[in-house]
């Protein structure tokens, strides 16, 4: 009797049977996963293309406000007598004369020279301050009666005093002196500077020259003015005006204008956005080879989300705009349609428009900033493409990320379902393999049996 082969398990089945079996249920969940894959690519190029078409927006929203062009410059004619800083939101265009009488000072004094500052004792005693605030005194004693120590416990005090120790060279021997002097200036923020109440000191310790708190003096248009400080914030509106040095009987002119090659450019930058959009849907309009060699069009070719995009982004660009302008199109100011569909922008042509009569480009781009206007009318059709309630952009992504999530559900369960069936699959091979092991034991016993009786 031919005796029973076993090879491997009892069964004599390869041993990742169960493992094959699932691997081989398992190719539906891959496909879903590389589908899903494919879902995820797409929402990502959707959510760039969103992206390019809000920067399209972002960059509209700096080239004008409610007050017209948002860039302007300040110019003096003699920066180092007056210079300026302006707020573009507030500043509007004009032209002033003024003539800078007297800088605003602070007060300050100055004592007499010392040989060092750290060695020379003062001596014991106060200094007294007729403050704006009332009547401030400073104690010193023997251990910060040196010039360096004076001048800190003068600062430590925070009575709106400063103290500085100055090396003036002027005088070989006795060169360090010390400076007090106010915080601000202006008449309104006066400091005396009494005798000082000092005694054994190894050197007179005295104020030798002072300067009187001073306002600042300046005609405007031949108007004389005075103002406690040298940055005037008030005078014209949106611009702080820095006067450096008094030059009485020579007016500076100021001027305020648009800054022509700023708006030009936030204007080349709309036109650089929009490209980069309509580049991305041609783009994905666009044949080239897959791996295979094979002509494609890319991801999101041929979808009409696409299709919808360009034709109203085209749209705006080709639109009359009922504004109180001379200006009737976009195209007028230097902004038009190549060959290849994108859009140039002829700067020269632009700044020469500007430059001729700024209100009227103003008006052509700002409209009424509600629902006339260039720009308000192209805010409003981007808004039909990438407002999250009803933009075709938005809403194509949201179908996408919708999709991805059923997916992911669908492959959930069914990894859920080829685990009880892996479950299921394994105690029943480990079963059959108990009961093929019986059996082959009994087979084996049976054998030796028979070859024990035919001895």
């Amino acid at each position: 009797m031919a005796g029973i082969r076993i090879s491997g398990l009892a069964s004599g089945l390869p041993p990742n049977l169960v493992d094959q079996v699932i691997e081989a249920e398992r190719m539906p969940v891959k496909t879903m996963q590389e589908n899903k894959s494919k879902i995820e690519d797409k929402v990502k190029l959707v959510t760039d293309l969103e992206t390019k078409v809000a920067e399209i927006n972002k960059s509209l929203g700096v080239i004008v406000g409610a007050k017209g062009f948002v860039d302007k410059k300040f110019m003096s004619g003699f920066p180092d007598i007056i210079e300026g800083t302006l707020d573009p939101e507030i500043a509007e265009a004009g032209e002033w004369n003024i003539e800078v009488l007297q800088l605003a000072g602070k007060p300050s004094v100055v004592t007499n020279g010392f040989p060092d500052k750290d060695k020379t004792t003062m001596g014991v005693g106060y200094i007294k301050f007729e403050t704006e605030t009332g009547p401030k005194e400073v104690y010193i004693n023997e251990d910060n009666s040196t010039l360096d120590k004076i001048a800190e416990s003068i600062n430590n005090a925070e009575i709106g005093i400063r103290a500085v120790v100055v090396n003036d060279r002027s005088d070989k021997e006795d060169s360090y002196r010390l400076e007090i002097a106010g915080l601000k200036t202006g008449d309104d923020h006066s400091v005396e500077f009494p005798i000082v109440y000092m005694l054994d000191g190894h050197r007179d310790f005295q104020f030798v020259g002072e300067n009187k708190a001073q306002n600042a003096k300046f005609k405007l248009d031949g108007h004389e003015f005075e103002t406690e400080s040298n940055v005037i914030k008030d005078l014209i509106p949106g611009v702080n005006i820095d006067l450096k040095q008094a030059k009485p009987g020579q007016p500076i002119r100021l001027n305020i204008s648009e800054n022509f090659e700023i708006i030009s450019e936030k204007l080349k930058s709309f036109v650089d956005s929009y490209n980069a959009a309509l580049g991305f849907i041609q783009g994905q309009n666009k044949l080239s080879p897959d791996a295979k060699g094979n002509q494609r069009l890319g991801p999101l070719g041929g979808d009409s989300m696409l299709r919808m995009t360009e034709s109203r982004m085209r749209q705006i660009i080709q639109d009359v705009q009922q504004t109180d302008s001379q200006f009737r199109r976009i195209i007028e100011l230097g902004v038009e349609f190549n060959r290849n569909g994108t859009l140039n922008f002829n700067q020269d042509k632009f700044k020469k428009l500007v430059s001729n009569d700024p209100q009227q480009v103003v008006k052509f781009l700002r409209g009424n900033l509600i629902d006339q206007g260039f720009i308000p009318a192209m805010k409003k059709k981007l808004g039909t493409i990438i407002d999250p309630q009803v933009g075709t952009v938005s809403a194509r992504k949201k179908s996408y990320q919708d999709r991805v999530s059923q997916m992911d559900k669908r492959i959930e369960q069914k990894e859920k379902s080829l685990e009880k069936r892996e479950d299921q699959l394994r105690r029943q091979f480990a079963k059959m393999e108990e009961s093929m092991s019986k059996i082959q034991s009994q087979g084996a016993a049976a054998q030796a049996t028979l070859i024990g009786g035919g001895g």
